[in-house]
Parts: structure tokens; C-alpha cells; sequence
């Protein structure tokens, strides 16, 4: 199975794709950023990445590492809560991880003041393509073995030397299977050194002690697992390969034991709709960080899946689900590729007689949907680069062109983050700011990556404004 942005393996986002308004930029600090990302009723303190003075970029100091908590219930939650915390700070949007702010540097304020662009805040880095699973989805189409062109180490590097230059991002290591490369601990140190912060997007079956120790002495605070159905028949008959589902969840309690923060992604089609809430407990019961549901986006090996998409309705059915299971679940929901939520979470909360503010929504109050080209980018194995792993358009490569020229002069970049070129309905939409409809979506119905989102059944209503 690959692991990579276009599918649901490698978004270990850490809740932090935030567009902070204008004005704000300048002015949130680390302790703040820290702050917003703590879980319900747990301390935050802003401290250097990784733990060490002299690191550029900050973490939030965690109350419940696996290794703190008591023995017993994962987490040591007798009452339902990962951490085993009162509930009584609980906000909309449940626990949520560290304290880093990515794109939020001098180089990234600097480019930004001389560009009017955004530097990237998150990278989804195919490191490999090679991967020891063959999932149903895969946007990658993945198998195992050696793939030509891959990025060499010294082209890794270089990139990175480049990507520095004008933002401090997180960079999803992903595949493919990343920790089947075995230079990925030199690439989490050289970015690391430069002042990224680096996590994984793995299937965990390759996850040992080893490996997992690794993981921590190199200072990951998080990685993100698929799992896609709450039962082993379900999942390794998605995944392709028997025995996956208990190396999965075996992978993900090693990580734990080693303090490594775990998100789980569930890619939901129609095979596994009604599975979403078990998932959602298993997660649970793991002690996990974060829940994650993705919504299909059938290119890649997903095209023999185009079948299995949520009908419209589903779609929205699924995402109000999440919006009222996250009122009062500790896990911490993202749901990916699937931008209407953030038109839905305003709706709903305009029926409750509420405004979607940062103070009780947190971060889901400062971000958008469609985030390809705007702060979110795709490098793939051998260095081309697209807006997101889904959006089959290939917009230059690294080999040949520094990827920072790339993000700054792409014309479907710059037409990406001009909201005013959406067309049909998605142009006339008064969402459109937070929600901005899936481009790889239209790209892959329509061939026009501007077209209105294929998969949303809201009507705008004319002169309307966003709440």
C-alpha cells in the first residue's frame, strides 16, 4: 500500500493547517500555537522541536505520553479519555498534539512580505514509491520493489537546502512504504537540522522496537496509519494482504509504548461507511491522537474503486457525523480531502445558533478545504510536483527547477490561490473562501481543475455571505 497524500496514510497534519489572518501573523507565538493545540484540560508549553535549545522550531510538552500514563486501559482512561482527563475543557475539535508552527518562520514572513504568495506549511514527500502492501486505493498504484528516478539522498537534500529558503514546513515522509528507504533517517535529520520538522505516513506493519526507538531518537512526534475497517477480515481484504490489520495495530501499540504520537486516516467509500463510528472506537481504545477520515478520490489504483464513492448525500451525511461525534470524542477529527466541511461545520453551527470561532472550533475556525497550491504542495518520488497527491498534473520537478521557483511561478499554482477563477457553482458559492470545492476532484470528473466540485449538492444562495 503507498502511504501518500491521494490517499489516507500520509496526513499526519498535526492539526496545523491553519491561514492565519493577516494581521495575526506576526503575532502568535509559540506558547500560543502551543496552546491551541493542547488537548482538553492538558498544559501547554512551548519548548524548542525535539526537545533540545537550539532547534528552530517549537513542540508542545505532552501530559499523556504513553510512557507517563498508568498501566491498564491504553492511556490510562478508565473514563473514555485517551489521557484520562476531565472533560470539562473539552472544545469542539477534541485533543490535539504539538505546538509547531509551520510556515511560520522569518523566511516564510519574509517571502510572503516580498511576494504576496504563502509559503508552503505542509509537504507531502513521496520519499519511495516502493511499498510492501497493494491496497485498493492507492494513489500511487505501489508494489514492491525498486522504482527508476527516484530522488537520491544529495537530491533530498538539496531540495530541502531550497524549500528552507522561504518556509519552515512540515514534510510528510510518505510513499510508497517510506520506511522501506533506508536513508529516511538521514533525510528526518538533515530536515530537522534546517529547521523543518519532519513526521511519517507508514502502514505500520514494518514498525518494530527497533524501529520504533528509532523513531523517537530522532524526534518524530507523530506518525499516521490507515485503517479503514474496525475488523482484520474487512481491512486486509482492502489492504490486500492477510495478517495486515494485526501488524497494523501491533505497529501502532509499539510506536505508543515509544511516546510516538499516532493519528489514525480512514479512507470511506461505500464498503465502509457504516464502519466509521467502530473505527472511531478503535482508535479510542488504542489511545490514539487524532481520527482523520478521508474521502475518496479515485485516481491511481482508487480508479477500480470509482464505484465504491460516497454518493453526494453520504458524503454530506458522513461529515455532519463528524462534526457532532467531535463535540464530545477526545480524538481530534480532520476530515481530508473533503473541503465541504468547512462550509458544513458553519452551517451546522449557524442552526445552533453559533458563530465558528477560533476560541471554541480551534484551529478548524482558521483553515480552509482545498489547500493544494495554497499551503500545501505534493513532491513526488522522482521530484515532480504536484498540488496535491490526487491532482494529476505534474506542474515541474525539482531535478530541473528549484522547487521554490516552481512555487512561486506555477501558473496553476497562482490559479489555484485566486479564489475568483472557480467557476459554475463553486465561484458563485458564498463558502467558497473556506471551502474552495476539491480541484484534484473536478480535475479528475470534469478535466478543469476550476470547475465547480462534482461531488457537492449545495446550491449557493445568491448574496448570501459566509457566517
Amino acid at each position: 500500500m503507498a502511504d501518500n497524500v491521494g490517499n489516507a496514510d500520509a496526513r499526519p497534519d498535526l492539526e496545523f493547517e491553519e491561514e492565519f489572518a493577516p494581521d495575526e501573523a506576526g503575532t502568535i507565538d509559540e506558547q500560543e500555537m502551543a496552546e491551541a493545540g493542547a488537548g482538553c484540560g492538558q498544559a501547554a508549553v512551548g519548548m524548542p522541536l525535539g526537545g533540545h535549545p537550539d532547534a528552530p522550531s517549537s513542540l508542545s510538552s505532552r501530559t499523556d505520553r504513553a510512557a507517563e500514563a498508568p498501566s491498564g486501559h491504553p492511556g490510562g482512561h478508565p473514563g473514555g479519555h485517551p489521557a484520562g482527563i476531565p472533560m470539562d475543557r473539552q472544545r469542539h475539535g477534541g485533543a490535539r498534539s504539538v505546538g509547531f508552527r509551520p510556515g511560520g518562520g522569518p523566511e516564510a514572513l519574509a517571502y510572503q512580505e516580498r511576494t504576496g504568495i504563502k509559503a508552503p506549511r505542509i509537504i507531502a514527500w513521496e520519499i519511495t514509491r516502493s511499498c510492501n502492501l497493494s491496497c485498493a486505493h492507492c494513489r500511487a498504484a505501489a508494489e514492491f520493489g525498486h522504482y527508476h528516478g527516484e530522488l537520491s539522498l544529495d537530491q533530498i537534500k538539496s531540495t530541502i537546502d531550497d524549500i528552507v529558503t522561504i518556509s519552515n514546513p512540515i514534510i510528510i515522509l510518505t510513499g510508497g512504504e517510506p520506511l522501506m528507504r533506508p536513508d529516511i533517517w538521514e533525510i528526518v535529520d538533515y530536515a530537522q537540522a534546517k529547521g523543518a520538522m519532519p513526521v511519517i505516513g507508514t502502514n505500520a506493519t514494518l514498525i518494530t522496537d527497533e524501529i520504533a526507538a528509532k523513531m523517537a531518537d530522532h524526534k518524530i512526534p507523530r506518525i499516521s496509519v490507515s485503517v479503514d475497517f474496525p475488523t482484520a477480515e474487512d481491512h486486509d481484504a482492502f489492504r490486500g494482504q492477510v495478517g495486515c490489520f494485526d501488524a497494523t495495530i501491533e505497529g501502532i501499540r509499539i510506536a505508543k509504548r515509544h511516546g510516538i504520537g499516532v493519528q489514525i486516516n480512514m479512507t470511506v467509500t461505500t464498503l465502509n461507511a457504516d464502519k466509521v463510528e467502530a473505527v472511531h472506537d478503535l482508535a479510542l481504545e488504542l489511545g490514539i491522537d487524532a481520527f482523520h477520515i478521508f474521502m475518496l478520490v479515485p485516481t491511481g489504483r482508487g480508479e477500480d474503486l470509482l464505484d465504491k464513492e460516497l454518493p453526494p448525500l453520504e458524503y454530506e451525511r458522513v461529515l455532519a457525523w463528524a462534526y457532532e461525534r467531535q463535540k464530545t470524542s477526545p480524538l481530534h477529527f480532520k476530515p481530508t480531502d473533503a473541503p465541504h466541511y468547512y462550509r458544513i461545520i458553519r452551517q451546522l453551527a449557524k442552526a445552533e445558533g453559533k458563530k465558528v470561532t477560533r476560541e471554541e472550533y480551534g484551529l478548524d475556525a482558521m483553515t480552509r478545504g482545498c489547500l493544494g497550491g495554497i499551503t500545501f504542495c505534493f513532491i513526488s518520488h522522482t521530484g515532480d510536483i504536484q498540488p496535491c497527491g490526487y491532482f494529476d498534473m505534474q506542474l515541474g520537478n525539482v531535478k530541473q527547477q528549484r522547487f521554490s521557483d516552481i512555487w512561486t511561478e506555477s501558473k496553476v499554482f497562482n490559479e489555484l490561490r485566486d479564489y475568483s477563477l472557480l467557476k459554475g457553482k463553486c465561484g458563485r458559492c458564498e463558502y467558497k473562501a473556506v471551502c474552495g470545492g476539491c480541484r484534484a476532484r473536478a480535475l479528475s470528473v470534469t478535466g478543469d481543475y476550476l470547475a465547480a466540485e462534482p461531488y457537492c449538492v449545495y446550491e449557493p444562495t445568491p448574496g448570501a455571505v459566509c457566517d
